[in-house]
């Protein structure tokens, strides 16, 4: 429904294999950015901003259909959760004793796990013009996780300007590591590859890989890599790496911007690493490989077992935050 030019639809999306509805909710208006969010995983669906060629167009990748969500391996558009990223051998010390999670890349926890965040059915707090507030009980064991944590979404949509507010809270001491997955092509979904999109990030360190993903143990200068990235250069190189963002607090990680649209996402969030992934495995029916890069605000991966990093712990009494702003000009 629109009106005086003020999107607030509510559809419904599809069902779920046990008959449960997915919601379609929509929040924004036009000229500025309109959002599609879908209940299931609390995903980013669809996301409409104008270029600078004048033209409105959606910048992420997203399913067409439930079925197609559910078959997908590639985190679309999703809340990650419990944690981000990688677990290395889905394994880790918390409280004097070893917590074993559920492992499905490579032997490690990735996103949470098999049946993570991004696939579950979120409830609908709260539906406004510009504002969207999802929840999400995770049970005690989740995946492997220890307490039961609630958690909420807030999307919330202001000037040329899109924020995930992100909070959790737990009953024992656990991890929780939380971030959006939205797969951004700037030249529209399903345009082709993103490979001259200009992407700088404000970092002078990244974090090397072993062959699954998991840090070697420490962070290096990006200076004479392919990872310096500290000026604005054309996504030639693949990447799945966590880079070091600079500072503290809410600020800038990322830009982003297409030559070919004249449109640029600025990526602002609180979280101490930012990782870049160019769809290098990108292989299902509708997007093949490098059809959009997600940049994920989050805490560096394997930080479980690395107490010298910015601690994932989360105890009692105390709630996570996350806030990740998407950030529009042309």
């Amino acid at each position: 429904m629109i009106e005086n030019g003020r999107v607030t639809t509510h559809a419904v999306f599809g069902q779920l294999p046990d008959g449960r509805d997915v919601q379609l909710l929509t929040i924004g208006s036009e000229p500025g950015p309109v959002v599609e969010v879908l209940t299931l995983g609390a995903t980013v669906h669809r996301l409409f901003v104008r270029g600078g060629d004048g033209v409105r167009r959606n910048v992420v990748l997203g399913h067409p259909d439930v079925a197609e969500r559910l078959a997908s391996s590639d985190y679309i558009g999703g809340t990650i959760g419990r944690y981000a990223n990688r677990i290395a051998g889905g394994h880790f010390e918390l409280g004097g004793r070893t917590v074993e999670v559920r492992t499905h890349d490579g032997g490690n926890s990735l996103h949470g796990g098999p049946d993570g965040f991004d696939v579950r059915l979120w409830d609908v707090v709260s539906h406004a013009a510009d504002e969207l507030v999802l929840s999400l009980v995770s049970p005690d064991g989740d995946q492997g996780f220890p307490g039961v944590v609630s958690v909420k979404v807030r999307y919330r949509v202001t000037g040329n300007a899109v924020a995930v507010e992100m909070s959790a809270t737990t009953d024992a001491t656990t991890v929780v590591g939380l971030t959006n997955h939205a797969y951004w092509n700037l030249d529209g979904e399903g345009a082709g590859p993103i490979d001259d999109h200009l992407l700088a990030v404000d970092a002078d360190e990244y974090t090397p890989v072993g062959a699954t993903g998991i840090p070697l143990g420490e962070h290096k200068s990006v200076a004479g890599t392919p990872f310096d990235l500290r000026s604005p250069a054309p996504l030639r190189a693949g990447f799945d790496h966590n880079f070091v963002v600079r500072g503290e607090g809410l600020r800038r990680h990322a830009s982003l911007s297409s030559p070919r649209t004249a449109m640029t996402v600025e990526m602002w969030s609180d979280q101490p690493g930012l990782q870049v992934y160019t769809g290098d495995m990108l292989d299902g029916p509708r997007y093949q490989r490098r059809a959009g890069v997600a940049l994920e605000p989050q805490l560096f991966p394997d930080s479980p077992n690395h107490p010298e990093w910015p601690s994932p712990v989360l105890e009692p009494g105390e709630t996570y935050r996350s806030t990740i702003e998407w950030r529009f000009s042309s």
